[in-house]
């Protein structure tokens, strides 16, 4: 009987994609509006994502604008990205709120690559612990005579490939983000 990988492939897409939306909200100079994403403004009385109230567009490679459908949020707009310390400049115009991405120094260009080496780290931990609960479970079904020693450890050669490969796309995605803090 072969070993249903399909559990640990859902478990590692779902770490790739933590850890993707992760580095997104890692800025690096560049105007990126899915920076925003994290921003919730008081709308109407309750929290909304800042897409919901408002269009999200790049001006230039430094500047974002930000158009609220409703002008009265505005200032609750322009609050709202100063109060989620993403370390951006906030300007108001009559149109709506400028977002604008100050130059990266080095100090701050090594604090993010930590920041993005940490992200990393927990990934890797995170896949680990696939990769074990994977393991515990072929190795219940030896035990309990749903397969043969040598299935066993042919299973486990093909759970380290799986591994191997998601580790080396997590150390390109890795690789991408420190190129994009570097320039």
């Amino acid at each position: 009987m072969a070993y249903d990988f399909s559990p640990l492939n859902k478990k590692i897409d779902e770490i790739k994609d933590w850890l993707a939306n992760e580095f997104l909200h890692v800025r690096t100079g560049r105007a990126t509006p899915s920076i925003l994403d994290s921003v919730r403004v008081s709308s109407y009385g309750s929290l909304s994502p800042i897409q919901h109230v408002a269009g999200v567009t790049v001006e230039d490679a430094k500047t974002i604008l930000v158009t609220p459908w409703d002008k009265e949020h505005i200032r609750a707009i322009e609050a709202a990205v100063i109060n989620a310390g993403l370390g951006l400049s906030v300007s108001t115009t009559d149109r709506g709120v400028r977002v604008i991405f100050p130059e990266l120094t080095a100090e701050r260009r090594t604090a993010l690559q930590k920041v993005v080496k940490a992200k990393h780290e927990e990934a890797r931990v995170s896949l680990r612990k696939a990769r074990d609960e994977a393991w515990e479970e072929i190795q219940e079904k030896e035990k309990s005579g749903e397969i043969g020693e040598d299935d066993k450890f042919r299973l486990k050669e093909e759970m380290q490939k799986l591994i191997d490969t998601a580790n080396a796309t997590f150390d390109d995605m890795v690789g991408k983000k420190e190129k994009d803090l570097s320039f």
